[in-house]
């Protein structure tokens, strides 16, 4: 039997394990960033952890299912397909794929209760998409070591 994304990355023995390192990707996605946009997500990611500590860490958690939803088609068709990169495989699908997870983090957006937070994803969004495409081959990366 196939285990879908849900089974892998949602399993109760490895969730922490595997927010911990999507953490960890967000924060050398960050670290990676350079010129003028580079240092607007830099600001905006320090404005956000220093308003709130921890919330990188918790955002990760608490919308992992959906970001597993949103990554669940790409996924069941890189297994299909017998893929062996699925980085390789998302960077192939990068405008489906970044605007699927980009649609769990606007609808956070939207309805989060922070002014503050609010803003800054406001500040931050124009760019997300180029930001979120250059992730996806690291992203994909984590998913096949955490499904290994």
């Amino acid at each position: 039997m196939t285990q879908t994304l849900n089974d892998i990355l949602l399993d109760p023995a490895k969730r922490p394990v595997v927010v911990d390192a999507l953490h960890q990707l967000v924060g050398q996605e960050v670290s990676d960033k350079s010129g003028v946009s580079g240092a607007a997500v830099k600001l905006g990611y320090a404005t956000v952890t220093k308003l709130k500590p921890g919330v990188v860490p918790a955002a990760v958690d608490k919308m992992l299912p959906e970001f597993t939803s949103a990554l669940e088609p790409f996924y069941s068709d890189y297994k299909a397909k017998a893929g062996t990169d699925f980085g390789a495989y998302l960077a192939s699908r990068q405008d489906e794929a970044s605007e699927a997870l980009l649609s769990v983090t606007d609808d956070r957006a939207e309805y989060s209760s922070s002014e503050a937070l609010k803003k800054a994803y406001t500040k931050l969004r124009p760019n997300a998409r180029k930001n979120v495409e250059e992730a996806l081959p690291r992203l994909g990366a984590l998913v096949d070591k955490h499904a290994g």
